[in-house]
């Protein structure tokens, strides 16, 4: 599988902290889209999926996973063996999806993944409408399912801001979450000083 991104420790992708995995490629155009790294699906670092899962077993105090992109349900046979493994190690599982989950659901390939799914957040990005008040969503059409009995949106969770998380590593710069919309300016300074754009 193709991995643009990988934050094995994270509280900007969902409840909890999540071992976040961006795919590297999506067919969508959204404009302004967070990640134009990511969507190329030439690109990233090829894993297998035993490098993945031995990755996320040895990672400690994670809540479950969280799949972005690049748009998961393009891979979706690594996608569907990632949350299917994260389920068995009883993690839960997030999902960020440029599609609908009424598109997802037309098409019978992606019936594995979506069932392996706790919360889905879905629909495409779009930068005319900033959503300033739901954590983790990135605009206002974009809507949260709740898959499964895991959560609800009465958790208290859900009542809190977005959050951006920078980390300074060797190789530079990571951002990954949802900035306010007055420190964008800043925020694409410095990924494309430092070619590291994580943001989801």
């Amino acid at each position: 599988m193709q991995i643009a991104q990988v934050v094995p420790h994270t509280e900007a992708e969902g409840p909890g902290t999540r071992f976040a995995i961006w795919f590297q490629g999506c067919p969508l155009r959204c404009p302004g889209c967070c990640n134009p790294e990511y969507l190329p699906f030439k690109g990233g670092e090829t894993k297998t999926l035993s490098e993945m899962t031995t990755w996320i077993e040895r990672t400690e105090d994670v809540e479950g996973i969280t799949l972005l992109g690049g748009e998961p349900f393009s891979h979706e046979v690594g996608a569907t063996a990632l949350a299917n493994f994260a389920r068995q190690r009883g993690l839960t599982v997030m999902v960020f999806s440029g599609y609908t989950i009424e598109e997802l659901r037309r098409n019978p390939a992606n019936a594995n993944l979506l069932s392996a799914i706790d919360i889905l957040v879905d629909g495409p990005y779009l930068r005319e409408q900033p959503d300033t008040t739901r954590r983790w969503i990135g605009s206002t059409n974009q809507r949260i399912h709740f898959l499964t009995e895991k959560y609800s949106a009465e958790d208290e969770c859900w009542k809190q801001r977005n959050t951006l998380e920078i980390r300074v590593e060797k190789t530079g710069i990571t951002v990954n979450g949802f900035p306010a919309a007055n420190a964008v300016g800043l925020w694409k300074g410095w990924t494309r000083k430092k070619r590291t754009p994580t943001k989801s």
